[in-house]
């Protein structure tokens, strides 16, 4: 049942990007086409996962024995960073259609906050192993819904006829704050 609750609460109540306020930058940026939220959730969600298995596993197994908890922030940008190369290194050589289907998204990995964020809430949460990787994955894809979402109504602001103060980023604000209010509703659940 915690798995569950777990779950939930990562994709719509405690929703990364729209009750967080992590992960931002590419939910503004990469969200104007829904190809280009696909490409950048599929990649969050292997990234996230991994990082957040990598993190957990050297918070409890060096830096908590050795009393280095004040590193983590460092230790864990620094692990982040280096598991982009790798994961970006082994897509390429071992299926180049995909590297080329993630392109640009791998790196910009690197400095989505939301990866940090997660890697440092599993650790402030006290959770399990098992629990890390439920909530990594539940909130991977918290990410990507509301991602995917956004970039389709702004897909479909594209076709409409917007006034001219609002277009751009003034409309894309007014409408995250309403898909935020719209993922307020799902409070009550948990």
């Amino acid at each position: 049942m915690d798995y569950i609750i777990i779950f939930v609460a990562s994709v719509f109540v405690n929703n990364i990007v729209l009750s967080q306020f992590l992960g931002i930058c590419p939910f503004l940026g990469v969200s104007k086409k829904v190809d280009s939220a696909l490409g950048m959730s599929m990649a969050v969600t292997f990234v996230l996962t991994i990082s957040t298995i990598v993190t957990f596993i050297i918070q409890k197994q060096v830096l908590d024995p050795f009393g280095l908890d004040y590193l983590q922030t460092i230790v864990f940008i620094l692990i982040i960073a280096a598991l982009v190369q790798m994961v970006e290194i082994v897509v390429k050589k071992v299926s180049p259609p995909l590297y080329q289907a993630l392109g640009v998204f791998l790196p910009l990995i690197s400095t989505n906050c939301a990866i940090l964020g997660v890697a440092i809430l599993v650790i402030q949460k006290d959770y399990s192993l098992l629990q890390s990787i439920v909530f990594a994955i539940s909130t991977a894809i918290g990410f990507a819904l509301s991602l995917i979402i956004f970039a389709g109504i702004r897909e479909q602001l594209e076709r409409t006829h917007i006034p001219r103060a609002m277009q751009g980023m003034p409309i894309a604000l007014i409408t995250a704050g309403l898909l935020a209010m719209a993922f307020m509703g799902f409070s009550g659940i948990v």
